[in-house]
């Protein structure tokens, strides 16, 4: 599969989180020749916590890490995630798959299985062929190594064409801390929560309550902002592992706050330029609306508009598709106050066609790899931003085919 034309150049360079290894390893669930799973052990202590799909059909798994998050954190933890098979609408035999492979990882690693969370992905409905993975726990606890967080990222990947990955460090009164994730998503991507499978860790010091918080209110300003398809995964887990190696207590710390947004935003952006058949990047703004959530509902309504999408993949600058749908976001609207632009080229102004609007100006703008869609409701101060990206030809060939 070519590689997204959005794609970063290059995968970056993580750093070491101290407290926390890496393996991977090839079970062969779906995918041949290539790693479909990976084990992190997390050290004694350390602090997770977790955001996931609130989909009525949430996998097995899923169901199992909401269970545990938030018990007796003084022993080690353990994360381990599958790709190729999500074990989701698969009955008693999902449940079971969980046990076992928690079962393994505990034998194994001497992890108490309430600090063991998994995370499966691919296909739906089909069985989880779990003997495939305790066979190669053993494995995947002797290759254990603190630098296997890039080979992670490529493990837990599905239709995804390139791997994700974001870093930074903060300075907390003149000490350092690192943040390092890693993420996939292609396609189903609408989240409710996060986005298809994002793992995080810190070396930093915070406790469950205030770290959950945390991730909570940031997932609703990156996550819960991206859309390729308008399709919540049954399987949507963010987790994140604060080992506290470092000694340095990030609790209530807004500079620690303002990296891990840093991180999260540059990780759910990576998924929406790894769309399934994306050809452009599109960022779509509202501001002037009454509140956030108004805002918020216009952005999406545009985001997630397949008219819009379609309109962009074919390079086609009809802000009368924006029109449509801010009309029917369900936020409150003047049509005689609303402004569009794209780009720097106001296309609308107050309900009507801007007066020095040109249409090849406008044309030329949405041959851009990247593009923005602002659009100005003139009613108050409530704001949104969503990233989104275009909706081709290679997204249905991805997804007729996705089983075969």
């Amino acid at each position: 599969m070519a590689v997204s034309p959005l794609a970063p150049d290059s995968f970056p360079d993580l750093p070491r989180i101290e407290g926390v290894t890496f393996a991977t390893g090839a079970a062969g669930i779906k995918y041949k020749n290539r790693d479909d799973v990976m084990l992190a052990l997390l050290k004694p202590g350390t602090t997770v916590a977790g955001v996931f799909t609130t989909s009525a059909t949430r996998s097995a798994n899923v169901l199992d890490c909401q269970a545990k998050l938030g018990g007796d954190e003084r022993g080690p933890a353990a994360i381990f995630v599958n790709s190729g098979n999500s074990n989701a609408f698969t009955g008693k035999h999902g449940d079971g798959s969980v046990t076992a492979i928690c079962d393994a990882i505990s034998a194994v690693a001497g992890i108490d299985q309430s600090r063991i969370f998994t995370s499966s992905t691919g296909v739906i409905g089909e069985p989880l062929p779990f003997e495939k993975i305790t066979f190669k726990v053993a494995d995947l606890h002797k290759d254990q190594s603190p630098d296997g967080i890039a080979a992670a990222a490529k493990a837990i990947m599905t239709t995804d064409t390139f791997p994700k990955g974001a870093t930074t460090t903060v300075d907390i009164d003149g000490q350092q801390v690192t943040i390092a994730g890693i993420a996939k998503g292609s396609g189903m991507i609408a989240p409710d929560m996060a986005t298809m499978l994002v793992y995080i860790f810190t070396d930093a010091k915070i406790g469950h309550e205030a770290l959950q918080w945390l991730l909570t209110d940031l997932t609703n300003k990156t996550f819960n902002n991206i859309t390729v398809d308008s399709d919540t995964s049954t399987s949507d887990t963010l987790l994140m592992a604060a080992t506290g190696a470092s000694g340095v207590d990030v609790t209530s710390q807004n500079a620690f706050a303002m990296a891990l947004h840093g991180v999260m935003e540059a990780l759910a952006h990576q998924v929406v330029r790894d769309g399934e058949g994306a050809t452009k990047f599109v960022t779509v703004t509202c501001s002037g609306a009454e509140t956030d959530a108004d805002a918020r509902k216009v952005a999406m309504a545009i985001a997630n508009s397949p008219l819009v999408k379609t309109a962009i993949a074919g390079e086609d600058a009809n802000w009368g598709r924006i029109v449509m749908a801010i009309g029917k976001a369900g936020a409150k609207a003047d049509r005689d106050l609303i402004s569009i632009s794209f780009g720097d080229i106001m296309v609308a102004k107050e309900g009507w066609r801007a007066p020095d609007y040109s249409e090849e100006a406008a044309s030329a703008y949405m041959k851009n790899d990247e593009i923005k869609i602002t659009v100005d409701l003139g009613l108050g101060d409530g704001t949104s931003t969503a990233w989104t990206c275009d909706l081709t030809h290679g997204y249905i060939s991805i997804n007729a085919d996705y089983r075969s």
